[in-house]
């Protein structure tokens, strides 16, 4: 078969020839003359015909003699696109060919660009330019550079603007189209092509000047409100501190510091604050009727007992303020030191030094290892001098009101300081008592005084006979859970010592270390603090000093189990019927409580001890 291709109707320009042959020389993949041939289309044919003809006229039949198929197929594809196959021979359907994709090359007739621009058939229209077709053979044309649409074509439908601007952002700020064009503008201050794929906006732009000089400008307000916020709020803070200081006294207390030159310490409610870390509750140490007790440490490192009182009254500011004063000018060895008050806060604060040991009422109570005798004894003293130390005050004696064996504290040493006087109240040098709302604890309260309401110092005695017998026994005033049930202690030890049953009462460990005469002694002692007449109850200096009689015969003479030696002859003067006298004349001309001193030349009993 050859196949030839016509420019026209006549010119050869090119063409093929393909032989048939047996199967056997037939090879997949080559399309070189057996049983298919392949020729170019020759560039720059304006028109295209085909013509084929057999060599051996037998077009489209089977060789008989060696079946060998005629050749029977001619078409046009897209080069290297056709690879032959032996079963394509056997495919052949003249009637519904196969499609393959043809690539067509074609151009504008009129010449090259230079030509045609002459000609009044020039194709390429308005927004378009013309370039040369690649055959050598006539041109094209093509829409300028920011046009689009068909060159070819006037109006709509011809090259027209594209808005580059809406079809993506290709600037880093801001757009403005032209026709066939569009430019970039940076922000006011800045400079560059503004192309984000070019060199961009560089500088600081005015916007971004006014965005930071706008936030300064807020974060400036926002600072100024909030330390306008802080300082009406401070301001606010400090007066209801003047409020407060006011409301409780605090002008009046600072004319009497300043008149009788009391050395207390006004302290700041921001010191207290700062020193029980606001009043956390993990610095709370004790809790009672009049107030709960914290831990603080002070700005020099002191550790002190910050106790937040009641409210007070405003109608007894004057009378607070006085005790206050008076509490100041308490300065003996066995009484907690008032350092210092607070009136800023909403209850008055009171600032003591601070005891390190627990209370006594813990170390009765609450342990496993007792307090000898010897030191139970020496505490029984030591509470007694204090209490007649107050009681012998030089300007006003103090009635402490609440006396119990949690009320006396223990430091590292084991000497007892008297605390908690919330309750205590200051008594004139010429009234014989003051009539106040009851006020005590259950189990040490002065039954004349719930009565009558009339508080003397023979109230803080009985409270005292209470502690005493509470360290000979290691019993509590009242029993947990059972006040209905039992007597009180004072009761029930009564009761016992009338029935010469004090053993079954008595500490085993006070019997055996100070022998049954001793604490018969003892026990005779807290009988008689526990009258019910205040009247026939002894002074608090006269318990003092028959105890610290005891305390001394106590070193002087060893207690042995059984001792029958009698120690009542020895104290015989001192528990006579006829009233000890002590003559007690501090000097008028100061507004001061006697020091430790004179207390203790007070305290000490004389070598004859006679009537």
């Amino acid at each position: 078969m050859v196949a030839m291709l016509l420019n026209g109707s006549s010119d050869y320009s090119g063409g093929c020839a393909s032989l048939c042959s047996t199967k056997n020389s037939i090879v997949n993949g080559s399309c070189s003359g057996v049983a298919c041939c392949q020729a170019p289309v020759p560039k720059g044919l304006k028109k295209l015909s085909l013509e084929f003809t057999s060599i051996t006229g037998q077009l489209g039949r089977l060789k008989k003699d060696n079946n060998t198929p005629a050749c029977s197929e001619a078409f046009i594809a897209e080069q290297n696109f056709y690879v032959f196959s032996t079963a394509d021979l056997n495919n052949t359907n003249r009637t519904s060919p196969g499609y393959r994709p043809v690539v067509l090359e074609w151009s504008m007739d009129g010449g090259n660009c230079e030509e045609a621009r002459h000609s009044a058939s020039y194709a390429c229209k308005e927004n378009s330019y013309c370039y040369n077709a690649s055959s050598g053979f006539g041109y094209h044309c093509n829409c300028t550079k920011g046009f689009q649409g068909n060159p070819y074509l006037r109006g709509p439908s011809g090259c027209q603007d594209i808005d580059e601007c809406s079809t993506g952002r290709l600037c880093t700020h801001s757009c403005i189209n032209a026709k066939g064009n569009f430019s970039c503008v940076c922000p006011l201050g800045m400079s560059g092509d503004g192309l984000k794929e070019g060199s961009g906006c560089n500088g600081i732009s005015a916007l971004q000047i006014s965005i930071v000089a706008g936030l300064a400008l807020l974060l400036l307000i926002l600072v100024l409100g909030f330390w306008t916020h802080l300082l009406v709020k401070r301001r606010d803070v400090v007066k209801k501190r003047q409020r407060y200081f006011m409301q409780n006294g605090g002008m009046l207390l600072k004319q009497q510091l300043l008149s009788r030159k009391v050395p207390l310490q006004i302290f700041t409610s921001g010191e207290l604050d700062k020193a029980t870390n606001k009043f956390s509750d993990s610095n709370i140490v004790g809790r009672g009727g009049f107030g709960t007790v914290y831990k603080g440490t002070l700005s020099d490192q002191m550790v002190v007992a910050v106790k937040r009182s009641q409210r007070v009254d405003q109608s007894q500011v004057e009378q607070f303020v006085n005790e206050l004063v008076i509490l100041s000018q308490v300065t003996h060895k066995n009484v907690v030191q008032l350092l210092g008050c607070c009136l800023e806060a909403e209850v008055p604060l009171l600032v003591y030094e601070f005891i390190t040991n627990e209370a006594l009422f813990h170390h009765l109570h609450n342990t496993s290892i007792p307090l000898s005798w010897k030191d139970r004894l020496r505490i029984a003293v030591e509470t007694a001098s204090a209490l007649a130390y107050l009681h012998l005050a030089a300007k006003t004696p103090i009635v402490h009101r609440d006396v119990k064996s949690s009320n006396i504290l223990l430091d590292m040493s084991f000497t007892a300081k008297v605390s908690d006087f919330g309750a205590s109240r200051p008594i004139p040098r010429d009234q014989t008592h003051v009539t106040t709302l009851v006020q005590g604890t259950l189990g040490y309260m002065d039954p004349e005084y719930f009565q009558t309401s009339q508080l003397t110092e023979k109230s803080d005695v009985y409270s005292f006979g209470v502690v005493l017998m509470e360290l000979l026994t290691r019993e509590k005033p009242i029993p947990d859970g059972q006040i209905d049930e039992v007597k009180s202690l004072a009761m029930h030890f009564s009761t016992l010592f009338h029935q010469n049953q004090l053993l079954k009462i008595v500490d085993s460990q006070v019997a055996e270390e100070a022998g049954m005469r001793h604490v018969k002694t003892v026990a005779q002692l807290a009988l008689r603090c526990l009258r019910l007449k205040g009247e026939e109850r002894p002074r608090m200096i006269e318990v003092a000093v028959e105890l610290e009689a005891l305390r001394r015969l106590m070193e002087q003479h060893t207690v042995l189990k059984g001792e029958e030696e009698p120690l009542l002859p020895l104290l015989r003067n001192l528990s006579c019927g006829g009233e000890m006298n002590f003559d007690v004349q501090p000097s008028s001309s100061h507004d001061v409580i006697a020091k430790d001193e004179s207390m203790e030349m007070i305290l000490l009993p004389s070598s004859d001890l006679s009537c």
